[in-house]
């Protein structure tokens, strides 16, 4: 456990907020709504009232910071600090009662992200980071794992729904990498999985086309765990594109270079 900063205990605390709201509610699934934001895409007033709670509980204690919350949008001012927030990651699972979601919440200073919380509801897991501070679950530190043989590795990922004339170059990068790890997941969840890289439950995770509300929280956690995190060419570009791989670091190598050969003749985003 660590000496919390004022940023990282609202974080943290925000975090806590948006969870009680997605556990209480969870338990009523015929109480709430579900529209249509594209398609095979969903938002529930859950969502929305996460997000109202978790974005007045930040203004109250840092009135003048951005925020970029996933289903309001963006609110600008001139403060360099920029709350990313996602108040239900896993909508789908969400409503069909599929026990793995999460919220995320992440703090930006410029363009590097320094606070991290993301929160399992069902599990009571709460993962957090500070940069430079180390990452942990529940005041416990974690640590990224120790594999580095590719045949025992468990990798995650998540399906491009966004985006479905992706699928065959995906699934030639899942097969591409499923003949060669122990066997590869696909949850629902980006926040999470992230969170499972870092503490040792997953080697490793990738996904295209994911928004930034999706991967600042987990992404922090996994580099103050030890682990690595770029862009699938291995640069820096997750920012911006949403393509992500992030790893224990030893088989980062491995991934990100089944992933270019895989969509070296795709347009991503």
């Amino acid at each position: 456990m660590i000496n919390k900063s004022a940023f990282l205990e609202t974080a943290v605390e925000a975090a806590r907020l948006g969870a009680s709201i997605l556990k209480d509610r969870m338990a009523r699934p015929d109480a709430f709504e579900v529209s249509h934001k594209q398609t095979f895409d969903f938002v529930t007033q859950v969502d929305l009232q996460s997000e109202e709670a978790i974005i007045a509980y930040i203004s109250e204690r840092h009135p003048g910071h951005r925020i970029l919350a996933e289903e309001s949008g963006e609110q600008s001012s001139a403060s360099v600090y920029q709350w990313i927030i996602d108040p239900l990651d896993g909508t789908k699972n969400y409503i069909h009662g599929f026990p793995f979601f999460a919220v995320s919440i992440a703090l930006g200073k410029g363009d590097t992200v320094i606070v991290a919380a993301v929160i399992d509801p069902v599990r009571d897991e709460l993962f957090y980071a500070e940069k430079g501070k180390g990452a942990f679950l529940n005041d416990e530190r974690i640590s990224v794992s120790s594999t580095s043989a590719f045949s025992e590795c468990l990798l995650a990922t998540g399906f491009p729904f966004r985006a479905k004339h992706l699928v065959e170059p995906y699934f030639a990068a899942f097969i591409s990498l499923f003949h060669v790890v122990s066997d590869q997941r696909r949850a629902g969840a980006a926040a999470l999985d992230l969170a499972y890289v870092a503490c040792g439950r997953l080697d490793g995770f990738w996904e295209i086309g994911l928004n930034l509300w999706d991967i600042a929280g987990g992404a922090l956690l996994i580099t103050e765990a030890g682990g690595t995190v770029t862009d699938i060419y291995g640069n820096t570009g997750q920012w911006h594109t949403g393509n992500i791989v992030g790893s224990n670091g030893s088989i980062h190598d491995l991934i990100t270079a089944k992933l270019k050969s895989s969509f070296k003749k795709v347009k991503l985003p």
